[in-house]
């Protein structure tokens, strides 16, 4: 029997075999691992963890003169490619941060509705909207009971204190309003020149209908290591 290891033209097959094969099997492993709903959920926090930690106030003024993608149309419910391709290249474009600490949540706050905004963040549903003005609203995934991104809205009661920043001020609103509402409910989103609001979408039964909550805002703070501190876990 010949040795085919011996061989040079052997070496280069058994090379090429196991090259094919290695890469195959990392495919197979990637592909269990995406489809996983802890490692999904895993992957979402790292990413949205990474825009917390790294965010500054250069980067929001930076990420403000982005484009956003604001039809509501093309939200879909969150994939395991989806969150596999935002992993792998993230066009998200924080420009703030959000905290509702009684619930747990803390999330970099992006700009616009895309896919990737949607797999890191709380996504700007109105393109012009501005923090502590009028009504800012924020839309956000539902995943899993006690999940990332705005799983834990379901848990928010009223009184609770929700906060957002820009890196140069922090806005802390208090919770008035929470209900399961219809999605044509969108009058949730209108401005009130009467009112300073903050408005939180997410998914509910299953994704037929939405948890909104509203909260108003009742104090302004100047960002600081101190303020800054609420938005970490």
């Amino acid at each position: 029997m010949i040795d085919i290891t011996n061989q040079p033209n052997g070496m280069k097959i058994m090379k090429k075999f196991f090259s094919i094969f290695g890469t195959i099997l990392l495919l197979l492993i990637a592909l269990a691992l995406i489809f996983n709903e802890p490692i999904k959920e895993y992957a979402v926090n790292y990413m949205a963890e990474q825009h917390m930690s790294s965010l500054t106030a250069k980067k929001v003024k930076a990420n403000e003169k982005k484009k956003g993608q604001y039809d509501f149309k093309k939200v879909k419910p969150i994939s395991a490619s989806q969150v596999a391709k935002a992993s792998v290249k993230n066009t998200a474009a924080p420009i703030g941060k959000m905290a509702v600490p009684s619930v747990g949540l803390y999330l970099p706050i992006v700009k616009g509705l895309s896919d990737d905004a949607l797999s890191t963040g709380g996504g700007t549903m109105k393109e012009h909207e501005k923090m502590g003005k009028l009504n800012y609203a924020l839309a956000g995934h539902y995943m899993t009971q006690n999940g990332a991104l705005f799983s834990p809205l379901e848990n928010v009661q009223l009184g609770d204190l929700a906060y957002i920043t820009n890196m140069k001020k922090v806005y802390v609103y208090k919770v008035f309003y929470k209900k399961i509402v219809a999605p044509t409910a969108v009058y949730l989103l209108d401005d009130d020149e009467h009112k300073v609001l903050l408005t939180l979408i997410t998914c509910a039964d299953g994704g037929t209908n939405r948890w909104a909550i509203q909260a108003s805002l009742v104090r302004t703070l100047p960002a600081n290591k101190t303020t800054l501190a609420t938005f970490s876990k």
